[in-house]
C-alpha cells in the first residue's frame, strides 16, 4: 500500500535553482572561452621532455636550486621535490635546438655548485610524440567513460534522469578544466587521475540523489515533481554532507602536505568535490524536472499477458 508522505519539513533546495543553473552555464561557457583562447598548460607528461632524478647529502632548498639554473640550456626546469627532502626531480622541455645530453649536464653542473655529493639517480626522456599520444589517449578515457556511464544510467534510470545526470557530469569536466586554464595550472597525468575520479565522485553522488527520488516518486500519492525532489535531497543531505566533509578532510591534507607530485591531483580533487556536490542538485536534479519527471515516468511497465483480453471459455 502507498504511503502519504509530509513534506513539511522539506528544505526548499530547488528555490534558487534557476539562479544558480544561471551562473552554471555561464561558468561552462567561460571555460570553454577560456579553453579556446587559452588553451590548457600541459605539463612534461603530454608535451614531452626530460626527466632527471637526483639525490643531494644533505635537505636541499629548492628556491636556491633554482637560482643557480640561470643558463639557457636549463631554461624552463621545473624543480621539486621527489620524495624526501634529498630527494630532488627536475623536468626540462623539449628544446629542439638542444640535445636532453646537454640539459642534463646544465642541470647536473647546477646541482654541483650547492651539493658536490650529488647523485644522478635517473634521466628519463619523453618524446613529443609520446606526449601528444598521452594527450589524445587522455581525453578519450574522458570521453569513453562519459559514454560509458551514460549507457549504464540509461539502463538504471528513466531517460529523463540519466539525461540529467550525464549534463551534470560534463558541467563538472569542463568547469574543472575551465578553473585550470584560467589559472594556466599545469595539467600532467596526475590531473588527469583526478579528473577521471571526479567524475565517479559526482557520479555516485548524483545516483544516491536519483535513487531516492525514484524512490519517493512511487511512495508519494501527493506532491508536484518540485516538492518531491526537494523532499528527496532533504533526506539524502546528510548523507551528502558526511561524506564531502570526510573527503574534503583527505583531499585537503594531500593539498597542503602531499608535495608537489600529488598538488594537481588535490587541486582537482578538491575542485570537483565542491562542483559535483552542487552538480547533483542544481543540474542533474534541475534539469530532470525541466525535462518534465513526473510519477507515471517512475511506474513499472506492465506487461500484458497473452490472451488476457480474450473472453473466458468456463461456462
Amino acid at each position: 500500500m502507498l504511503q502519504i508522505f509530509s513534506v513539511k519539513n522539506t528544505v526548499d533546495f530547488l528555490r534558487h535553482a534557476l539562479p544558480i543553473s544561471v551562473m552554471s552555464l555561464i561558468l561552462v561557457i567561460a571555460s570553454f572561452v577560456s579553453l579556446g583562447v587559452q588553451g590548457i598548460n600541459w605539463g612534461l607528461d603530454f608535451t614531452g621532455g626530460t626527466v632527471v632524478e637526483m639525490e643531494f647529502s644533505a635537505p636541499v632548498d629548492l628556491s636556491a636550486l633554482r637560482a643557480t639554473m640561470t643558463s639557457a640550456e636549463a631554461e624552463g626546469a621545473v624543480v621539486q621535490n621527489f620524495g624526501s627532502s634529498r630527494d630532488i626531480l627536475v623536468r626540462l622541455p623539449v628544446r629542439n635546438e638542444l640535445k636532453s645530453d646537454v640539459q642534463v649536464a646544465a642541470v647536473l653542473s647546477a646541482a654541483q655548485s650547492i651539493d658536490a655529493g650529488v647523485i644522478q639517480k635517473r634521466v628519463e626522456f619523453v618524446g613529443p610524440q609520446v606526449g601528444k599520444e598521452l594527450a589524445e589517449q587522455g581525453g578519450l578515457a574522458v570521453i569513453v567513460a562519459l559514454i560509458c556511464i551514460l549507457i549504464y544510467v540509461s539502463f538504471r534510470f528513466e531517460w529523463r534522469l540519466a539525461a540529467g545526470s550525464v549534463a551534470a557530469l560534463a558541467h563538472d569536466v569542463i568547469v574543472t578544466l575551465g578553473v585550470f586554464s584560467v589559472l594556466q595550472l599545469e595539467f600532467d597525468l596526475t590531473v588527469l587521475a583526478g579528473l577521471l575520479t571526479v567524475v565517479g565522485y559526482s557520479l555516485n553522488d548524483t545516483i544516491v540523489v536519483y535513487d531516492r527520488i525514484r524512490e519517493n516518486f512511487l511512495k508519494m500519492r501527493k506532491g508536484t515533481p518540485v516538492e518531491i525532489v526537494n523532499t528527496s535531497i532533504t533526506q539524502t543531505m546528510s548523507r551528502t554532507v558526511i561524506t564531502t566533509g570526510t573527503t574534503l578532510i583527505t583531499v585537503i591534507a594531500l593539498f597542503l602536505k602531499g608535495g608537489t607530485m600529488i598538488h594537481g591531483f588535490a587541486t582537482a580533487l578538491l575542485l570537483g568535490i565542491f562542483v559535483g556536490t552542487y552538480s547533483s542538485i542544481y543540474v542533474a536534479s534541475y534539469l530532470a524536472i525541466k525535462l518534465g519527471i513526473n510519477r507515471e515516468h517512475m511506474l513499472p511497465v506492465e506487461i500484458e499477458k497473452e490472451g488476457a483480453d480474450q473472453p473466458s471459455m468456463m461456462p
